[in-house]
């Protein structure tokens, strides 16, 4: 799954906007991670953490992964989506870099397993304390090696 997390400042209501600008980095084009064999590092953010400049927003700057956008641009766009792509995604380029399907029906069971796995899981821990688990049970669905 490919996400965009975002950061808001908790404020009290006005009549007028307090969204000047929005900040985003892509961390999801052209990155794979997977929750087995390739999950997400504190590495894979250093970039993001200099780049965000923790109580120094006024030094921020533009990079390739990082942008900035008005208010104006964000209301300007359909319904105001924040599904934003800037940064070329090079699998869009060619078929021919595309993993072979094999490969990506095996990422596919890869994820939805660890999913499962972590799933199963949080409903053992909830039935641990006492919370009745709803609907059809977990026993036949359970991740093993």
């Amino acid at each position: 799954m490919k996400a965009n997390v975002l950061f808001f400042d908790r404020k009290p209501g006005s009549d007028t906007p307090w969204t000047k600008e929005l900040w985003i980095y892509d961390l999801r084009t052209n990155k794979h991670f997977t929750l087995k064999t390739r999950t997400l590092t504190r590495a894979d953010l250093d970039d993001f953490f200099e780049c965000y400049k923790h109580g120094q927003r006024g030094k921020r700057e533009e990079r390739e992964r990082f942008h900035r956008f008005s208010y104006d641009e964000l209301v300007a766009r359909d319904k105001a989506s924040l599904d934003i792509f800037w940064v070329r995604d090079e699998s869009l380029e060619e078929a021919d870099n595309l993993p072979a399907p094999g490969v990506i029906a095996a990422e596919i069971v890869e994820d939805l397993q660890a999913a499962l796995a972590e799933f199963t899981e949080l409903a053992d821990s909830l039935q641990g304390i006492g919370v009745e688990i709803e609907g059809p049970t977990l026993g036949d669905a359970r991740v093993t090696g």
